[in-house]
């Protein structure tokens, strides 16, 4: 009697295999690049995967369930050359800057982050001017100081203008590989550089895996505190026709859940509790309605008063 079975139940099994791999074909994929910027990323220790961009990256895998994901770390300037070739990749919080716009497409803004500042040793502050801010421009004009930073990485748009200016000047000191940022402050510490220029959350974060947090000054660059261009980026991914479905995507996900307490928790969970408070205003009125392009009233050239009580608060030592 069984024997009257064999047939049908081969055919079936013919059939599954055959649709299958189809299926499996069918799914499209994505290779997510990561850097070694913690608490951007946080591959290792007791906050692996705790990160601000791990948890963001996170959400969008879980809402893209039409691709298979893979995620890699390299550096900055390996996901360039990836972007360059046109391959499935993409990375979150990009800052979206016309040279990138040739290779690249970009979501609505991923991130609202503090701009980048100026971290220097405590007990060479006075050199500087004594002050709570610098302008960069000074700074670099002067050419007194190496100043230390990323290779092929944006500082956001008024940092970069400025960084531009002083291309190929040998008191600017660029660096790429994995660990990058904490080279970085071990190099500030042992006096081969004299500042370096970062995020103050992951300023942070390696003053204290270092133990030398009571070391150092962050100081506000002035050039930054013009508007909110400097706070917000991206996710960005190849520019071609695969890019820019899966931008359209990723731009739908990220309408509904900047609004989450779980999205707006993955940065803030990495400020002091003074600037959360109005971190948390400066989210509901820039960020959520969609960032910078929200007109200002006529005559106001700063960012409000909630930029600046935020300013305040981050005006301390690390």
């Amino acid at each position: 009697m069984l024997s009257r079975f064999h047939l049908p139940v081969r055919i079936l099994l013919a059939l599954v295999l055959f649709v299958l791999p189809a299926r499996a074909a069918d799914r499209d994929s994505v290779t997510w690049m990561e850097a070694a910027f913690p608490p951007f990323f946080i591959q290792s220790g007791p906050g692996a995967g705790l990160g601000y961009g791990d948890v963001v990256s996170a959400i969008l895998r879980e809402r893209l369930t039409g691709y298979d994901h893979q995620q890699i770390t390299t550096n900055i300037t390996r996901h360039f050359y990836k972007f360059r070739q046109g391959e499935k990749v993409c990375s979150v919080g990009l800052y979206r800057t016309p040279e990138r716009e040739a290779f690249m497409h970009f979501s609505i803004p991923s991130f609202l982050t503090l701009p980048a500042v100026l971290i220097v040793r405590k007990d060479r502050h006075a050199e500087f001017g004594g002050r709570a801010s610098v302008r960069l421009a000074a700074v670099l004009a002067q050419q007194r100081w190496t100043i230390g930073l990323a290779r092929d990485r944006s500082y956001g748009p008024a940092t970069d203008r400025i960084l531009q200016q002083h291309a190929g000047d040998r008191h600017l000191l660029t660096s790429s590989g994995q660990e990058l940022s904490r080279n970085l402050f071990r190099m500030l510490m042992l006096d081969r550089l004299d500042g370096l220029i970062g995020l103050p959350e992951e300023n942070l974060y390696q003053a204290e895996q270092l133990g030398i947090r009571d070391q150092l000054m962050t100081l506000t660059i002035e050039e930054n505190q013009q508007g909110y261009e400097g706070w917000l980026s991206s996710v960005g991914c190849s520019k071609n026709e695969w890019g820019r479905r899966i931008i359209a995507e990723i731009d739908r996900i990220l309408v509904t859940e900047r609004a989450t307490e779980r999205y707006r928790r993955a940065y803030e969970r990495w400020l002091d509790p003074n600037s959360i408070r109005v971190y948390r205003r400066v989210y509901r009125e820039v960020f959520l309605p969609g960032g910078p392009a929200a007109p200002r009233p006529a005559g106001v050239t700063t960012a409000g008063a909630g930029k600046k009580e935020l300013d305040r608060a981050a005006k301390r030592p690390l």
